[in-house]
């Protein structure tokens, strides 16, 4: 029988499969947590019984809302749904990315991390979740370590405890995903073995090529609307105006 296990931002186990190499310090096979809905996945299709105890779940009281979502909100979350609860969806700034999120850690109704990038969106997450779900949020960032059934961490902290919390809960939201991909930040993706990721950001593509890591850390891009389409309805129409400025030599180093 195969035997699985979290191990540092790992998944150790004792045969071999897709993603994994021998560790002959351990003397078993190990692959990134990131892979270990593939390896469950690989496990069950073949037909090879297997002892799990990878994750290490908080407690979690039963998750409701009362958001209604609009429907280009529904049809996010259900490309999201469709797409195996993997991926990004991609909403224009005041589309409301945040009702969507908690509309789906209302649905997995499990322990959720939401990672986002300031303090700022912190706190402004911690207010909106405790004002929908009514519980107590934890909090990982400006120097407080507080783990609850949702928690919310800036990127910063959630990459220094990735090892820690990497085994802790079903659903890891991604805010401003596309701050995922950056050197370092993509180790928080990949020692989490939450198989269930969703991304949230209004400006998918980097300028450095790097989104396209995002595929391999929680999905591709399952849903995306624009401004346009949004604007005058569900957004205020807006004009746009390009105003070209010069910089002097100092403002271009540090643009």
């Amino acid at each position: 029988m195969a035997h699985l296990a979290y191990d540092r931002g790992t998944i150790t186990i004792n045969i071999k499969v897709p993603h994994a190499k021998w560790d002959s310090r351990s003397n078993c096979y190990r692959a990134l947590a990131l892979y270990y809905r593939d390896i469950v996945e690989y496990l069950k299709n073949s037909g090879i019984k297997f002892q799990d105890e990878v994750l290490n779940l908080i407690s979690c009281p039963e998750l409701k809302c009362d958001i209604r979502l609009r429907d280009y909100q529904e049809k996010a979350l259900y490309s999201w749904i469709k797409a195996g609860k993997l991926g990004s969806i991609v909403l224009p700034t005041g589309a409301g990315k945040t009702f969507v999120a908690i509309k789906a850690i209302a649905m997995v109704n499990a322990p959720s991390i939401i990672i986002v990038p300031t303090l700022e969106l912190l706190n402004q997450w911690k207010s909106k979740l405790e004002e929908e779900f009514g519980i107590e949020i934890g909090v990982y960032g400006g120097g407080k370590h507080e783990l609850r059934a949702i928690t919310v961490a800036t990127y910063d902290s959630a990459y220094l405890r990735a090892e820690e919390l990497g085994n802790k809960f079903l659903l890891a939201i991604f805010d401003e995903v596309h701050h995922l991909p950056a050197p370092g930040y993509s180790a928080i993706a990949e020692f989490f073995a939450s198989p269930y990721r969703l991304g949230l950001t209004a400006t998918y593509e980097r300028e450095d090529g790097l989104h396209f890591e995002l595929q391999r850390l929680i999905g591709g891009k399952v849903f995306e609307v624009g401004i346009n389409e949004l604007s005058g309805k569900h957004l205020a129409e807006y004009e746009l105006r390009i105003i070209h400025t010069e910089l002097t030599p100092e403002e271009k180093i540090e643009y």
